[in-house]
């Protein structure tokens, strides 16, 4: 696995960009949003040589945008957008662009809503992911989309149900473990929890967020919080075993901490427990 994770440096200056990954000790990326194929070619090809010349993989480039939404407008702009993330993913060669299936929430673009777990959002999610590839139809990345905790993605099983059902070889998997993690069960079982779900979906794992999880111990409901690595209930030896039989340049991304301190925190954490398991990062 090669560890990654956003840096916290402001430039526009692609090798300015990827040095400051090396200095952390990354060994992937995330794709800045001042990437866009479509509006500087230019600047996309000489972000991409600063990648190769330091052996920098480009892990994902990010959408986060809903082609599901009740508004017909944001829904238009949101499409568009996607297709050019998709294609900014192929030019520059990213493991994945990756995005939500959608949401038909009308007060969040990614909130929960009934009728996710009905047949006429899933019909309108392939069709939606199906635009999409089709648009693009790329060969050289992947289309993933994010297992989502209020969404029929919800795990491993449903993925590939979906990705059957898109049927478009572009279409991929993108993983995040923990956001399978909604109830207590699992989270106190997630070793065997993870166990099941890397044997269902095998070697396609492109991408992998990481992140811990624990149980809010001050509310009664069940409310899960992302914490820092080391600090939640994931059994986090397991899992990195379970990771290390991926393909060796899957990227490993850390994602959603407030500040640098907390991301140096992370990978020092993933590091030490990757030691622990007899593992290394490439």
């Amino acid at each position: 696995m090669r560890l990654g994770g956003p840096v916290f440096i402001d430039t526009k200056d692609p090798e300015a960009f990827v040095y400051e990954h090396i200095r952390k000790g990354y060994r992937a990326a995330y794709c800045p949003d001042w990437i866009n194929q479509d509006r500087d070619a230019v600047l996309g090809r000489v972000f991409k040589k600063a990648l190769e010349k330091q052996d920098l993989i480009l892990a994902e480039v990010g959408i986060w945008r809903n082609t599901l939404s009740p508004n017909p407008e944001e829904a238009k702009a949101a499409f568009e957008y996607s297709v050019r993330r998709l294609q900014t993913a192929e030019e520059l060669e990213a493991k994945c662009a990756v995005n939500i299936v959608g949401s038909w929430c009308e007060t969040n673009w990614d909130g929960p809503h009934e009728a996710h777990y009905r047949a006429d959002f899933f019909d309108a999610a392939v069709e939606s992911a199906r635009k999409v590839i089709d648009a693009v139809n790329p060969k050289k990345t992947k289309m993933t989309f994010e297992i989502m905790p209020c969404q029929f993605i919800d795990c491993a099983a449903e993925y590939l149900r979906f990705l059957k059902a898109v049927d478009r070889k572009a279409a991929g998997i993108h993983l995040d473990p923990t956001n399978s993690i909604t109830a207590p069960r699992w989270l106190y079982n997630n070793a065997s929890f993870f166990k099941n779900e890397f044997a269902l979906l095998g070697s396609g794992v492109i991408s992998i967020h990481l992140k811990d999880l624990r149980l809010n111990p001050r509310e009664f409901t069940v409310q899960m919080e992302e914490v820092v690595i080391g600090k939640g209930s994931i059994d986090y030896i397991a899992l990195l075993k379970l990771i290390d039989k991926l393909p060796p340049d899957t990227p490993g991304m850390l994602e959603h901490l407030e500040t640098e301190a907390r991301y140096d925190e992370a990978a020092e954490s993933i590091r030490a427990l990757a030691g622990k398991a007899g593992l290394s990062f490439r």
